[in-house]
């Protein structure tokens, strides 16, 4: 008799990985929902990682930069002439910052598109090449996974642990504490999995012991297309937080169409309990705003969260039309959050970077195929269990950095570093969903022209405002190219998108629901002779 010793498939392996994956992360989470915090307890524990934040970058360096065999920042690190010793001593001499400059000005760094490893690094001549994961933060204890981006290339895999969670429920606390809306009811309007945002603010407000008492969600499964385990992770985590005690809500349906049930809602738990709060996106508040307006609903005494788009002068107006008042931060799901809103602030959209964590430096940087010159945001986190090993990495994002004196409470604390007029400058981020130039590349220059005719320069993608403040997205389409529909061609586009991750699936299906893609025929804009694949006109 012949013996076959066959080893076990990558299908089974994999499934005993996710088994084991989500195994840690129900051990983990009974824990996190019974050690809630105060927010005294959340300033202790900011100011102390601020005392420690040198000694966490070099545990981080040591762990992640230069200990991982394949982890990218070691070959960086090495064009650079930079060894670990090298490293500590110049972070010891220069501080967090200082060691940042000076690292950028030697090449380490990562653009959003390295980063994102839709291409390669290269540095002098020399090429790093990049595979999926290789970014990861191995050394993750009780987490799960969502998607983020991909719809083009690969999709990139977000492992949201619990630790990190914790960290983040810390400074939001002290967020909205220092707003003054600590202990008000708390709910969100945020979409289930593979979008991580409605899942992370739940588990968040569990852990300051106030609990979502409404979670909202502006997409349901029939929407889109999440795959089984992401239906299965997130109706797992409500039914064991609520076995462990802790009422977790569950997700309840309320399209972008409806805002008013939103509006009349804070209304009457206002009236029942002198404030609350509501967590979503920008473009959804301004839309909560009007409906406001429209029906004759005054929210003063509210308080809208929002995030996921720049504060701009015209979705503030819509907010503030309502009598709601409003807090910002700002953050990417790689990262968690960057800044949190001052409760002074000069102006809408200033946040306090969280230092405790975080490490922001500027750039300059030209935005392509316009000859603009803007300050690019590159950033370092040193919290261990960020999802991402980051370290001088660019997210696109640009705006003004300053140290200028405000007095508020952030302040007070060591949160001294202002980011103000944060715009993005690489990507779309219509209905707080964020879509690379890149990713519409594959769409724009094939897609289009195949189905439709005309070549990719008679397509350009453009993010401007509408007279509510809605971000809205207009695919310029030049007279040219014949057309027996302009919803076709809509459609054309929301199919392509869906069609290629998970990801992509949720921004096309929140794309089509806030009605947020229109087609105008004309000439694509040009710059100086050049024509950029998207084009972000003013936001006012």
């Amino acid at each position: 008799m012949v013996l076959s010793m066959v080893g076990p498939s990558k299908e089974s392996v994999h499934v005993l990985r996710q088994a084991y994956m989500y195994g840690r992360f129900v051990l983990g989470l009974r824990g996190f929902l019974r050690d809630t915090i105060t927010p005294d307890e959340a300033r202790q524990a900011v100011v102390g990682r601020l005392d420690r934040r040198q000694e966490t970058l070099i545990r981080m360096a040591q762990r992640g930069f230069f200990g991982l065999p394949t982890s990218p920042y070691r070959e960086l690190f090495e064009m650079a002439g930079c060894e670990l010793a090298d490293f500590v001593a110049l972070v010891k001499d220069r501080g967090v910052e200082g060691a940042m400059r000076a690292l950028r000005e030697a090449g380490v760094y990562l653009s959003y598109e390295e980063f994102k490893g839709r291409q390669p690094i290269v540095r002098n001549g020399r090429e790093i090449q990049i595979s999926p994961g290789q970014f990861d933060n191995p050394y993750l204890s009780h987490y799960y996974r969502t998607q983020t981006g991909g719809s083009t290339g690969r999709a990139v895999r977000v492992s949201t642990d619990l630790d990190h969670l914790a960290v983040e429920a810390e400074q939001r606390l002290l967020f909205v504490d220092a707003h003054g809306a600590a202990g008000l009811p708390y709910g969100i309007w945020r979409p289930p999995l593979p979008a991580a945002s409605g899942i992370n603010h739940t588990l968040r407000s569990a852990r300051w012991g106030n609990p979502c008492v409404r979670w909202f969600t502006p997409l349901v499964h029939s929407d889109f297309r999440p795959s089984l385990k992401f239906r299965l992770a997130n109706a797992m985590t409500i039914v064991l937080g609520r076995a462990f005690g802790c009422p977790l809500a569950w997700p309840e349906p309320i399209p972008l169409g409806q805002a008013v049930r939103i509006a009349e809602w804070m209304r009457e738990m206002r009236d029942r309990y002198g404030g609350v709060v509501l967590n979503s996106t920008m473009s959804n508040g301004a839309r909560i705003g009007v409906a406001a307006r429209d029906a004759g609903i005054d929210l003063s005494g509210t308080w809208l969260y929002l995030a996921g788009e720049p504060a701009t002068p015209a979705k503030v107006r819509r907010i503030r039309e309502s009598g709601a008042n409003l807090m910002t931060d700002y953050g990417a799901g790689e990262m968690g959050r960057v800044g949190i809103g001052c409760p002074r602030r000069t102006s809408d959209g200033d946040v306090h970077v969280l230092l405790d964590t975080t490490a922001v430096i500027g750039h300059p940087r030209e935005v392509p195929a316009t000859g603009e010159t803007v300050t690019s945001f590159h950033i370092t986190c040193f919290n261990p269990s960020v999802p991402k090993l980051l370290f001088n990495v660019e997210f696109d994002d640009c705006g003004i950095i300053d140290e200028s004196p405000c007095g508020c409470p952030l302040e007070s604390l060591g949160l001294t570093l202002h980011l103000r007029r944060i715009r993005s400058f690489g990507k779309l981020v219509g209905e707080g969903v964020t879509l690379l130039a890149s990713e519409m590349e594959y769409v724009i220059e094939e897609v289009l022209p195949t189905r439709f005719g005309g070549s990719p320069l008679d397509y350009q993608l453009e993010e401007s405002e509408d007279e509510d403040g809605l971000t809205r997205l207009t695919l310029v389409i030049h007279p040219n190219v014949e057309l027996q529909s302009e919803r076709e061609v809509t459609e054309a586009v929301l199919e392509a998108l869906s069609n290629v991750s998970a990801a992509a699936d949720v921004a096309s299906a929140s794309w089509k629901h806030g009605d947020s893609l229109r087609v105008r025929r004309s000439r694509p804009h040009t710059s100086g002779g050049k024509q950029p694949l998207l084009h972000k006109r003013v936001l006012a």
